[in-house]
């Protein structure tokens, strides 16, 4: 009879201690992805653009959880500065200052939080902005807060 209350109360004791035990969260560690080797992904590093016209930005972006946002930053780099995230270098004109260089920062949510998104944008090149060597920044972040960014050289003819 001792040794039936013994392991009943092992038991009651090992399922009292499963029941309690609180399910772990799946925290998101891992950072998204921003892809551009697609044949029709644009810009790439070295891509040239005309002033005056138009093109739509495309990369396939995904993430292991969820997507929240990405966002573009187009600036000069006629100081010949570096945030390149790209192995290939592209040939660079001289240092200049600007006159009126083509800056675009914009931020854009991605709806639904989906794992992978086609990211599509227009931009318009004004056809009075200073040619030459730009970055061409993408940056996208997950639900979690985890970002990436790629860093492409272009260059506005």
């Amino acid at each position: 009879m001792q040794t039936l209350k013994k392991y009943a109360l092992i038991a009651f004791m090992a399922a009292s201690t499963i029941a309690c035990k609180k399910d772990k969260e799946n925290i998101d560690t891992e950072k998204p992805t921003i892809d551009i080797s697609a044949a029709t992904a644009f810009p790439k590093q070295c891509s040239q653009i005309k002033r005056g016209s138009s093109f739509t930005f495309r990369a396939k972006l995904s993430d292991n959880v969820a997507l929240g946002s990405y966002s573009i930053d187009v600036h000069h780099n006629f100081d010949h500065h570096s945030h390149s995230t790209e192995v290939e270098e592209c040939t660079l004109e001289p240092i200049k200052k600007p006159v009126k260089p083509f800056v675009l920062v914009k931020s854009v949510n991605i709806p639904g939080q989906p794992q992978q998104y086609d990211a599509q944008f227009q931009i318009d090149v004004p056809a009075d902005v200073d040619p030459g060597n730009y970055h061409f920044m993408i940056q996208v972040t997950d639900q979690s807060g985890w970002s990436i960014q790629r860093g492409i050289s272009v260059r506005i003819i």
